[in-house]
């Protein structure tokens, strides 16, 4: 973990977050600037800075599949969901800890970015 790092802090407890999900790998929390009704982050707890540092393929797997049950639970499995990863500056990452953004609720164009609506 990184001092400075919001999603760092968060994980530590020393940042508040409306918690959706956590177990001992991951933590889900709702985004602060909702871009959809439903729009959750998933970040592993430990700091890895984007999907290009990611290390751990079984921790990836199970960041989607922790989004992915998200979704479901909250009712859009049927209707559609969306799981993005933004990673680097062009990409579009604007925290540097790796998260999936899950996303519902409304039609979602392509492409998308953290900027839309």
């Amino acid at each position: 973990m990184t001092d400075n790092c919001i999603f760092c802090k968060i994980a530590r407890g020393e940042a508040p977050a409306t918690m959706v999900a956590e177990d001992e790998q991951t933590m889900a929390f709702k985004d602060l600037q909702p871009k959809a009704p439903l729009h959750v982050l998933v970040i592993p707890r430990r700091h890895i800075a984007s999907l290009a540092d990611a290390d751990d393929p079984a921790l990836i797997g199970h960041l989607v599949e922790v989004a992915t049950k998200i979704a479901k639970d909250a009712g859009y499995a049927a209707r559609g969901f969306r799981v993005v990863s933004n990673t680097g500056r062009e990409g579009g990452q604007a925290v540097e800890h790796l998260h999936f953004h899950v996303l519902a609720g409304r039609p979602l164009g392509a492409p998308w970015s953290p900027w839309d609506r």
